[in-house]
């Protein structure tokens, strides 16, 4: 079984004189948002052993040791002339100090923002590194004359792309990645993992498209053969779909009519996590997110960003107990910028104390604004169930706008005799009433469904139509686990009224409700007609819904009665 594998590092020639080290792990990394769907991942590394050495995108501290033992068996450490980074950040520090113990003359090439974090990070001043601002490059002899793409982001403004004319690989760092482990390089039969690069697009992009954008149109520039990405398979076989679906997929999130403004800092990483769950939620429940990172952002860029925002979020750590002095400077345009009538939000992690927080809290109450969800406070790491909190913060946040907005351009209500014939149709579809419930690790969920239909016989399948700002969407994936309650006629209105109900964020859904563990372990209605447990073989996305085909891997009937069903008046709502 994959769960009893351990971590590993995988090693295989790519190109002249490069070879990727893929360190691989089948368990879930913590406390970043985009590992959410549990996969594993690999952290690829590469070594490109010309007349001059380079190593690039050495992998964080998960990783270290088994890494740091493999390439000793390839090569000299003290032969290495240069350590390439993609971005800099504490968790790769581990690995970086370790590799200076072995091998002190190093030069490592990052990006100015990388330059101050390393120095930070390594606690030296005194290291040996070549700053790349645009338009330099780096002979390392063989033909190997490497240039650099800057291609900055708020969650990585250091971000960096390096470029290998002869081989034509582009080691692209988190672009084009997705957080999968298995034995497979490259990616032939690409097709399977779309979905996995999808949800790795929406967690980790999405809230940054604009600058995606931007990168995209500098890499256009570039012959490429091969995407050398930070994680997953390597982008071969499907290099000119995936760049095609980058720009659709940033496209999409430019021309949504609503956006929300996500302004914050991160001193150690905690907080920048949460506001990529937060705008994980916001995005799935189509809002847009600018985001920007107030360490690196222009004060004009931001004003413009609150400016054109139907909403806006700040975060901040609490370093000194104070906010980080961009953060006080972002909070003065933001209150001389935002009209009341946006919605506000507040988050931040701290250690041991919180004062940023409820200053920024303060300030915006204070001045009158209302808010999209209660303020977040996030000790040290964020837990998985803190992040599925913040996640189901933001899709609330979103709702609420557009229910706002919605109400500000109001039309006359619809009747009966006005509702176009073929809504009137479709209306007719009836389905069986369901609870749909969803169970990993700490996290549980559960929707109330009547668009459900059997699909197969063999093997016996089933597919749910799942919206996609429903909280119990992120819990089925390809692989997940739930159990379908079927509704009994006569006794379904308690449950369809709890299922029925708003939730609060984090808050439980099945207090008060009679439930069993099924051998999915997923909760069982037991007061409900009968119930199916199913395992995810499929989704497709179908416009605002996505559609999961279950196979159905246990079941049993609880009572005599009939299937309760629910009637439409139309097909234009539920």
């Amino acid at each position: 079984m994959l769960e009893t594998k351990q971590r590993d590092v995988q090693v295989l020639p790519i190109g002249i004189n490069t070879t990727v080290m893929r360190s691989r792990t089948w368990d879930r990394l913590k406390f970043e948002i985009e590992y959410a769907l549990q996969r594993g991942t690999t952290a690829n590394s590469y070594l490109i052993k010309a007349d001059k050495i380079a190593l690039i995108d050495p992998p964080g501290e998960s990783f270290t040791e088994i890494f740091l033992t493999e390439l000793k068996k390839r090569i000299d450490p003290t032969q290495i002339d240069y350590v390439i980074l993609g971005h800099v950040n504490p968790n790769r520090g581990i690995t970086l100090k370790a590799l200076l113990e072995l091998a002190p003359q190093i030069t490592f090439v990052c990006s100015n923002p990388g330059a101050i974090a390393l120095r930070t990070i390594l606690e030296s001043p005194d290291l040996n590194i070549t700053v790349v601002r645009g338009d330099e490059t780096l002979d390392l002899g063989k033909g190997h004359h490497l240039e650099f793409i800057l291609t900055p982001n708020p969650r990585w403004p250091d971000s960096l792309c390096t470029y290998d004319p002869i081989t034509k690989i582009l080691f692209t760092d988190k672009l084009f990645g997705a957080h999968l482990c298995g034995d497979q390089v490259l990616d032939e039969g690409w097709t399977i993992i779309s979905e996995h690069r999808r949800y790795y697009f929406d967690c980790v992009m999405a809230p940054h498209a604009r600058q995606v954008e931007k990168a995209l149109d500098k890499l256009d520039d570039f012959p490429v053969k091969l995407y050398a990405t930070g994680h997953g398979q390597l982008v071969r076989y499907s290099l000119i779909p995936l760049t095609q679906s980058y720009r659709q997929w940033c496209e999409e999130q430019k021309s949504q009519d609503t956006t929300v403004a996500m302004l914050y800092a991160s001193a150690y990483g905690n907080t920048g996590t949460v506001a990529q769950a937060i705008a994980r939620g916001i995005t799935k429940a189509g809002v847009a997110v600018e985001s920007l990172n107030c360490e690196v952002a222009d004060p004009e860029e931001i004003r413009v960003a609150v400016e054109k925002a139907e909403g806006f979020i700040m975060g901040s750590p609490t370093l000194g107990g104070h906010a980080p002095t961009q953060i006080q400077t972002a909070l003065g345009i933001v209150l001389s910028t935002a009209t009341k009538t946006k919605l506000a939000g507040v988050f931040g992690s701290y250690g041991w104390s919180g004062e940023a927080i409820d200053l920024i809290e303060s300030k915006f109450r204070d001045a009158g604004y209302q808010f999209g969800f209660e303020t977040i406070r996030v000790k040290f790491k964020p837990t998985e169930v803190t992040l599925k909190y913040c996640e189901e913060a933001g899709t609330d946040f979103a709702q609420a706008l557009k229910k706002a907005k919605k109400a500000r351009t109001s039309r006359q209500q619809v009747t009966d005799s006005q509702i176009a014939r073929t809504e009137q149709a479709v209306g007719r579809l009836i389905g069986s009433l369901c609870i749909v419930t969803a169970k990993q690790g700490d996290v549980t969920g559960a929707m109330l469904a009547d668009w459900v239909s059997q699909a197969t016989f063999n093997p016996p399948g089933l597919t749910v139509s799942v919206a996609k700002d429903r909280a119990i969407e992120s819990l089925m994936y390809q692989g997940d686990k739930f159990v379908l309650n079927i509704l009994e006629e006569g006794k379904h209105l308690g449950l369809m009224k709890h299922f029925l109900k708003p939730f609060a964020p984090g808050e439980d859904r099945f207090s008060g409700v009679a439930t069993a563990e099924g051998e999915n372990g997923c909760p069982i209605l037991t007061d409900a007609l009968a119930y199916v447990e199913c395992r995810v073989e499929n989704r497709m996305e179908c416009g605002d819904h996505w559609l999961v085909y279950g196979i159905v891997t246990n079941g049993k009937l609880l009572s005599d009665g009939v299937t309760a069903v629910h009637h439409r008046k139309s097909g234009a709502h539920y």
